[in-house]
């Protein structure tokens, strides 16, 4: 993933990013409202298990929303990264209540296999022409993020979409034939399809989490690109992590192997902020040490000389 942000353009993404959740935030608080009265006016249990995913999905919306707008506050003494991170946390608590919802619309639909019941079809129909718009419009307001919130929160609502998608397919059926098993059949397929995707992100925001390497692949390009300048011996304590999946951070010591005076050294700091500059790192700490020099942090040393580097798997 390469993400190519000025400082500028960080500012305006900030402002979006918290207005496109707002928006998404709103839109499903209403219209949860109208499907807790729709369910109970249609008699469709369908209609009503969504509701209790949409209620659910409205509230880590909201949850997401405030983590937004902290996760723009800038950084103090206490926090010196600011509270970006805050942001993975919406995300990771978004995915487990996504998976708790979905877990719950399977122990809903699978015994109505066995003994399914027929719904008011018209009344379905138009709550499910209202539900792909409303949804729809939302996951496409969303689609623009790239933040793990966002993406987490549009899996949310291109999952009610299709849930919606799917009960409009259903009521249309059912309103000319009598067979209201696909109603369980339809929902238990597209709870799946988003369990499998919500996965993916769950274990990646778990990665984040954890400050595993946000993409080997740049981790790698990094490594070779530093290695490639003159003067530099190898390089150790590699350490590459994200605070939201968007903005990185780079802190690595570089081992030079000739004796500098302060031109020279303000040459390599040039010349390594230049090579750096194509990775829109967020932070970076270079440590310079001269030869002969040990390390201070010899205890996780992790070496990578230009010889051997293609060798060595960067953990």
């Amino acid at each position: 993933m390469h993400h190519h942000h000025s400082h500028e353009h960080g500012h305006r993404h900030t402002e979006t990013d918290s207005s496109r959740i707002g928006w998404a935030f709103w839109l499903n608080f209403c219209f949860t409202i109208i499907e807790f009265l729709g369910g109970w006016l249609t008699n469709s249990v369908a209609i009503m298990a969504d509701a209790v995913h949409d209620l659910g999905d409205t509230l880590s919306i909201g949850l997401a929303w405030y983590l937004s707008k902290l996760g723009h506050k800038s950084a103090t003494d206490k926090y010196s990264y600011g509270f970006k991170r805050l942001s993975l946390l919406g995300a990771m608590i978004n995915g487990l209540i996504l998976l708790v919802g979905s877990t719950w619309v399977l122990s809903t639909a699978i015994p109505r296999l066995v003994d399914p019941e027929m719904p008011m079809t018209e009344g379905m129909i138009g709550l499910a022409i209202m539900g792909i718009f409303v949804n729809g419009f939302a996951a496409y307001k969303l689609s623009g993020g790239n933040s793990m919130n966002e993406k987490v929160l549009n899996w949310h609502l291109i999952e009610d979409t299709l849930g919606w998608v799917a009960v409009l397919i259903v009521a249309i059926v059912l309103h000319f034939v009598h067979w209201p098993i696909l109603d369980p059949i339809l929902s238990i397929m597209f709870t799946l399809f988003i369990l499998i995707n919500v996965m993916r992100y769950v274990v990646q925001t778990m990665k984040l989490f954890l400050q595993g390497s946000p993409d080997d692949s740049q981790k790698q390009a990094i490594t070779d690109s530093l290695l490639a300048m003159e003067h530099v011996e190898e390089l150790h304590h590699i350490h590459f992590w994200s605070l939201d999946g968007e903005q990185n951070v780079l802190t690595v010591h570089v081992v030079i192997n000739c004796s500098i005076d302060n031109v020279k050294l303000r040459a390599l700091k040039q010349e390594v902020s230049d090579r750096l500059a194509p990775f829109n790192l967020a932070h970076t700490t270079i440590e310079f040490e001269l030869p002969g020099e040990p390390c201070r942090d010899e205890s996780d040393n992790l070496h990578v000389h230009p010889h051997l580097h293609e060798h060595i798997h960067l953990k």
